[in-house]
């Protein structure tokens, strides 16, 4: 039962994590210590699973693919977006600049601890840190696409985001921005209980995340320090993205009848020596401490 709480937890963070642009819950997967046995466990969706369940073997099928880390997983997931998604949507409006600060802290603090999971540094480790940064930190030079609700786009958002969503540093929210329906998906779907458009994207993410988790826990076992050299690159260089001290660059544009706003950008600023800069600080020095404390209760959790 605490295992199964812990791992709801877990998902929780993934979750919240997943609902921020420029945060990855796979980030949180990889701190927390559940990364590879997600993937492993998404990459059990075989046709092994498929047999077992067109004849009835419920039993063994629950066992193939641990349904009970999965379903606890996933119920942190969703009940964490259903209510960070809310949340956020009030954060955003009164204290950006604080939830900014908090989340770059966050992020700041993962990518020396995801660092030390690298086993052995060579030249390619070193080389794929600094593809890794260089990637992840042009996402935020990109100007989003437009809006764009049909089935056929849902559906390939949902594939891609969803396969952001569990690399580290790739943020699948960031993506559905780039794509122009963050605010479609994230915020008004979710807050409004739309299913035209949410189940669109969740089939389009399952299919997707299966499909990408069997690549991805190949060529973990294949190339681990690399892997985590990549990941840890794109941690870092999501930084980028999460900068506090910003304004967004808005543009406006016609709707049928309505005229809307859409995000396109950002204009980066050094801080100013105030008071608000300074509450800033201290809530991005919380978000470091924050990781510092999951990081270790992790690893007492696995000498336990």
């Amino acid at each position: 039962m605490i295992d199964y709480i812990s791992n709801m937890l877990k998902g929780a963070l993934m979750g919240a994590a997943n609902v921020i642009p420029g945060v990855s819950g796979g980030t949180m997967a990889l701190l927390t210590g559940i990364f590879e046995k997600l993937i492993n466990t998404i990459k059990s969706f075989d046709t092994k699973a498929i047999k077992l369940g067109c004849t009835f073997k419920f039993k063994e099928l629950f066992e193939h693919i641990d349904i009970k880390f999965l379903s606890a997983i996933g119920i942190g997931v969703v009940a964490s977006i259903l209510s960070v998604a809310r949340l956020l949507e009030y954060l955003f409006e009164s204290h950006a600049l604080y939830v900014w600060s908090f989340f770059f802290g966050l992020i700041l603090a993962s990518v020396y601890f995801v660092g030390l999971r690298i086993g052995k540094r060579s030249g390619s480790v070193v080389a794929l840190f600094i593809l890794g940064t260089a990637v992840a930190a042009a996402l935020a030079f990109l100007e989003p696409a437009e809006q764009n609700a049909s089935i056929p786009y849902l559906l390939i958002c949902g594939a891609v985001a969803m396969c952001s969503m569990i690399l580290p540093g790739l943020s699948g929210s960031y993506v559905l921005l780039l794509m122009g329906n963050y605010q479609l998906v994230m915020i008004d779907a979710i807050n409004n209980f739309d299913f035209k458009v949410l189940i669109p994207v969740g089939i389009g993410a399952v299919g997707g995340l299966v499909v990408f988790a069997r690549l991805l826990s190949w060529i973990f076992k294949k190339f681990h320090d690399q892997t985590i050299a990549l990941l840890t690159g794109f941690i870092f260089g999501s930084l980028a993205i999460l900068w506090p001290w910003k304004t967004p660059d808005i543009k406006t544009f016609q709707d049928g009848d309505a005229i809307k706003e859409k995000v396109v950008g950002y204009f980066y600023q050094l801080p100013e020596l105030n008071a608000e800069t300074g509450i800033a600080i201290a809530i991005m020095l919380a978000g470091i401490v924050i990781i510092a404390l999951v990081e270790t209760m992790a690893g007492k959790l696995k000498t336990t």
